[in-house]
């Protein structure tokens, strides 16, 4: 048997694309599961009914903040058809998604900390059983004052705090940095200007609920489950059930919508697994459309400050940004979340001086969370707003003063962040010739606005720090064909798409021949899952590594044979030379045995020299600008949206169809947080915990959006490409807020901007007032002193990093 030719030994393209045509890759193909989906032959989690399934209930706290007492199960377990109850006592040891925020557990026994936790659950026959078994559980409670706001969190507090861990008071993580002499900066500035923002808090929305379905067999715990990272379930898993991984299976079922919604591992997981350990039988369990709103895991709700001095033309010199998030009653993802309300500023705009204070801090509400565009749509509405206004103060064209404060390519930002590709002004050209911005006049209630935003192409570090690699594929090939395995879920981005554009592309064949194996961590390699935009730059790469490899392989397969250099071997149309790809299968199987290849993807290095670098940094950064036209009604506030103009600079398309679905679909949520969307309590009590009363938008309220692929060829990327799932949202709320303020003269500092809001801004106008709703304030916060982090060497390339 011959050794396998190393891959660099035939390579088909540059590494990154380029001198050679690409005969898949950039074509706007069907997604490989399309017909799955629009047939209904995928099986989603609640599609599964296995023999004996039982069902389960959970018992959720009727209350925001309360003392458990007692827990009565004796009624509910006499009930017939009831096969299992189990309570916190049964499930102790507590879970979380980052290692500093291991504060939850499955089902609580001791203190409930918002409606909604979870308390008890019932296995039983029939789900009509379950849920009269968990009315039949008898619970006793001694109520303790809830935290219902960040000013209220921030005080001290009555009875007691919601967790025992943090900062004084209820503040969960507090945060100060400093990236050069802001204060100096501020000095040398021509005009100073400082404002208050909010951003309320929303919930994904996707199609599907969360559900689960485990079986336990021959000693090994098997969970389907509507997950976004089989990888960080099977982790709680192992942990909360204290098994070993190797008896524990965690497959992703086909997936209706997850947004972030489903990257935490969740309470149900764990339950049913447990449930179906002490039954023997499979258990299943699917929320109910309220019970997604309370274990939601969405949107920070985001009070901000920012303070800037620029000079007479428009160019920042140092800025101040304050942060305060309400993270609801646990952690989450909520250290990273409050770091990247800071962080990712200096991606877009060059300033050369920057200080970073947040804080986020628990109240008796649902848990927040990561939702598309993790941490950052709010400080981008804060940040594109606060220049808005710099420029009105200064006379100045606010598209003309962004552009002069543009992030250049291939440099470090003064918090250490590093950019490769940069098409920020390639997507501002775009929308604005586009949509005519310039030369738009002035009707009355018609007005524009423009907004720029950046995000990024996956985390740069693990969310638990370690040396592996953060995506890996595996390929098989035989003469049935090529099977392409790799642990990322998809859930309706089209990462399946885009792996197997990726090794089609390299093997000559159409996407639609490779099969994909996916989200199953006993057959798949490790992928850290799909969130942060990571699959297509991180899967992608490893993706693009294994299938070099095997098409060495088959290269120097055929080479042998026929004669001639491997490096010219030809991949297309399903042959490899002058063979069959069936036929160089064999040839290659002949010569090296079974016929297997490995992919991985490790991010660089990239971190800054300080505490908290790890969130942020990303092998690369995409680029959005938007424009936004819409008319006001000033008599009834109501707003409608005409046109949306948005470019994206994905680096390169690997399907420009699929990557325009997913802007335009980044337009359409953008616009549902923009105008109506937010999570809003009573007493603990969610106002409006269904899709009839939650307001998002419908088809009827989608305007017309015209957009722009912008390619700009990463170095990093596979094929050059960069992230397309979650950048276009951020630029849509403030461009929508600079449009309404073009419109009608006044400024919405809160989302979403509502009617009442729109009134009550020109009401205040009319009475001479500021013309303005929004925060009156930032409250007193205290922040830990100021931590001093030198910057990098002024214009430092990236090549040199």
């Amino acid at each position: 048997m011959n050794d396998p030719p190393h891959p660099a030994a035939s390579p088909p393209t540059s590494p990154h694309g380029g001198e050679v045509s690409l005969r898949v890759v950039g074509k706007p193909l069907p997604k490989v599961d399309a017909a799955a989906k629009v047939t209904g032959r995928a099986v989603y989690a609640d599609d599964m009914l296995l023999p004996r399934t039982l069902h389960c209930k959970i018992l959720r706290s009727p209350h925001p903040h309360a003392r458990i007492l007692s827990i009565d199960t004796s009624a509910a377990r006499r009930i017939p058809g009831v096969q299992a109850v189990i309570t916190g006592a049964d499930l102790p040891v507590k879970f979380g998604i980052l290692p500093v925020t291991q504060d939850e557990r499955a089902l609580e026994h001791e203190k409930v900390r918002y409606v909604g936790d979870p308390i008890a659950a019932v296995a039983a026959t029939e789900e009509e059983i379950a849920a009269a078994a968990c009315d039949a559980i008898v619970v006793a409670y001694e109520g303790l004052e809830p935290v219902m706001s960040i000013e209220a969190a921030l005080s001290a507090p009555k009875d007691e705090r919601i967790q025992d861990y943090g900062g004084p008071n209820n503040i969960h993580k507090l945060v100060a940095l400093e990236f050069g002499d802001v204060d100096g900066g501020l000095a040398r500035a021509d005009h100073i200007r400082e404002d208050v923002f909010f951003f309320q808090g929303n919930t994904h929305l996707p199609m599907e609920q969360h559900s689960a379905i485990a079986t336990y067999v021959d000693g090994k715990v098997t969970l389907w489950s509507s997950t976004q990272v089989v990888h960080y379930v099977h982790r709680a898993l192992a942990k909360v059930l204290e098994l070993p991984m190797n008896r524990i299976r965690v497959i992703g079922a086909a997936h209706g919508g997850g947004f972030g919604g489903k990257t935490d591992p969740f309470a149900h997981e764990i339950i049913v697994s447990k449930l179906a350990m002490l039954t023997g039988r499979p258990v299943k369990c699917t929320l109910s459309r309220e019970e997604v709103f309370y274990a939601h895991r969405g949107r920070h709700p985001v009070l901000m400050w920012v303070r800037t001095g620029v000079t007479s033309d428009g160019r920042i010199t140092a800025m101040h940004f304050r942060s305060a998030l309400d993270g609801g009653a646990y952690g989450s993802y909520g250290v990273a979340s409050t770091f990247y309300t800071g962080a990712l500023q200096t991606v877009t705009y060059d300033i050369p001086a920057y200080r970073f204070e947040g804080c986020r801090v628990f109240t008796n509400k649902p848990p927040c969370g990561p939702k598309r565009g993790h941490g950052t749509p709010q400080p981008r509405f804060a940040l594109e707003l606060h220049l808005e206004k710099i420029a009105d103060d200064l006379g100045l064209d606010p598209v003309e003063l962004k552009r002069r404060n543009f992030v250049k390519p291939n440099t470090r930002t003064v918090n250490w962040l590093r950019v490769t590709s940069c098409g920020l002004v390639q997507c501002t050209d775009a929308v604005i010739n586009a949509s005519r911005f310039h030369d738009r006049g002035k009707r009355p209630g018609h007005g524009m606005g423009f907004a720029i935003s950046s995000y990024l192409s996956g985390a740069g570090t693990a969310i638990y720090w370690n040396d592996m690699p953060h995506s890996e594929v595996q390929i098989k090939v035989d003469r049935g064909g090529v099977t392409a395995y790799c642990g990322a879920m998809d859930i309706g981005q089209g990462s399946d798409s885009v792996l197997a554009t990726i090794v089609a592309e390299e093997l000559g064949l159409q996407p639609a021949d490779v099969r994909l194996v996916t989200a199953d961590t006993d057959t798949t390699p490790i992928d850290l899952g799909s969130y942060s935009s990571r699959v297509t730059f991180m899967a992608g790469n490893a993706a693009l590594e294994a299938a070099r490899k095997m098409r060495a392989m088959l290269a120097g397969a055929v080479a042998a044979k026929a004669g001639g250099d491997a490096s010219e071997v030809e991949f297309r149309d399903g042959r490899i030379g002058g063979f069959s790809f069936e036929e160089a299968c064999v040839l290659a199987e002949s010569r090296y045995g079974t016929l297997t290849s490995a992919g991985s993807y490790t991010p660089p290095r990239i971190a800054g020299p300080y505490k908290g670098s790890g969130v942020g940094p990303s092998p690369a950064y995409s680029y959005s600008a938007c424009v936004v036209d819409l008319d006001v009604d000033t008599r009834t506030g109501l707003i409608h949206v005409n046109r949306v103009w948005i470019a994206h600079d994905v680096g390169r398309a690997i399907n420009p169809l699929l990557v325009e679905g997913q802007v335009e679909g980044s337009v359409y949520m953008g616009l549902g947080e923009a105008l109506m969307e937010e999570q809003t309590f009573r007493k603990g009590l969610h106002k409006w915990p269904s899709m009839l009363e939650y307001k998002s938008p419908t088809f009827l309220d989608m305007p017309e959006v015209e957009t722009f692929i912008v390619e700009t060829i990463d170095a990093e990327g596979p094929y050059g490409a960069k992230e397309a799932g979650q950048g276009p949202l951020l630029p849509v709320p403030p461009a929508v807020c600079s449009a309404v303020h073009d419109a009608i003269g006044v400024w919405i500092d809160e989302i979403p901007v509502t009617p009442e809001k729109v009134i009550e801004a020109l009401r205040r106008r009319e009475k001479g007032e500021p013309p303005r709703y929004g925060p009156p304030h930032f409250p007193s916060i205290p922040y830990p002193p100021t931590i001093k982090v030198e910057p990098p060497e002024k214009d430092a390339s990236t090549a040199a990093i």
